[in-house]
């Protein structure tokens, strides 16, 4: 499977792309089914892509009210802690934007489900199969967009090196003694992943060299690089900095346009 690789000058550029990208995107989408599938991810440059779309002047040619939002992780904190993906999701775009509530997919609360991580995997993965794609998997929708971050030790989502979610066959996991903090968390799988149309993964900064570099090595295992899975069924696509790709050979992916 082919993965393009974009490269940015920095983080402002890259939010900016990917920006105009998932714009771009659920707008074709909309049109051509009705409907689109977007799942974001948190950390700094998950954010900032958020507000760059909520600042394009293109932001409302989506039609969001057609547009289901997701997230691929979740800290299993209550509702509303600045610790948790969708709390800044909410301030940096969905708060400005008309999109139904009922079309974003927060992972649950711990209130939600009696404090068992287990059980709020199990409530989302139940929301996910009421949306699932009718040609696809039965169990969730394929993404029209999937984005991920990466970590310095190469996890996506909160699918760390080396831990039982990563072999997990459900489509959503409970994770239990993540390395980083909190230790209890809600993942998408890589049977969800994987399912999706298009999986961006987004890096940057120079910690995450390494990562990057060992998620783009063709050898790599998705259960010590978990990033090495992290691919989509018509396009992966790693959009990083000039300061994640520093472990990568100058002449490798491509300038962003």
């Amino acid at each position: 499977m082919i993965v393009d690789v974009l490269r940015h000058a920095n983080a402002e550029a890259l939010a900016e792309d990917a920006a105009a990208r998932t714009i771009t995107t659920l707008v074709g989408r909309v049109v051509d089914a009705g409907e689109a599938h977007l799942c974001l991810t948190g950390g700094g440059i998950g954010t900032a892509v958020l507000a760059a779309i909520g600042r394009s002047p293109s932001v409302d040619a989506v039609d969001w009210t057609r547009v289901h939002v997701w997230w691929g992780d979740e800290r299993f904190l209550p509702a509303g802690d600045e610790e948790r993906n969708d709390t800044g999701a909410w301030s940096a775009l969905l708060d400005g934007i008309a999109i139904p509530r009922e079309n974003v997919h927060s992972m649950p609360t711990p209130v939600e489900c009696h404090d068992d991580v287990d059980a709020g995997a199990a409530l989302y993965a139940d929301i996910l199969q009421q949306h699932a794609s009718r040609d696809g998997d039965p169990a969730v929708p394929s993404m029209d967009i999937l984005m991920l971050g990466i970590g310095p030790d190469a996890h996506v989502a909160s699918l760390f090196p080396e831990h039982p979610a990563v072999h997990d066959q459900r489509t959503v996991v409970g994770v239990h003694g993540s390395p980083k903090p909190p230790p209890l968390r809600i993942s998408l799988t890589f049977r969800s992943i994987q399912a999706a149309q298009q999986v961006w993964v987004l890096a940057s900064g120079a910690e995450k060299a390494e990562a990057v570099r060992l998620a783009l090595t063709p050898q790599a295992g998705e259960f010590q690089v978990p990033a090495a899975g992290a691919r989509g069924l018509q396009r992966t696509l790693f959009m990083i900095d000039e300061a994640a790709a520093s472990a990568l050979p100058g002449d490798f992916g491509r300038p962003s346009a």
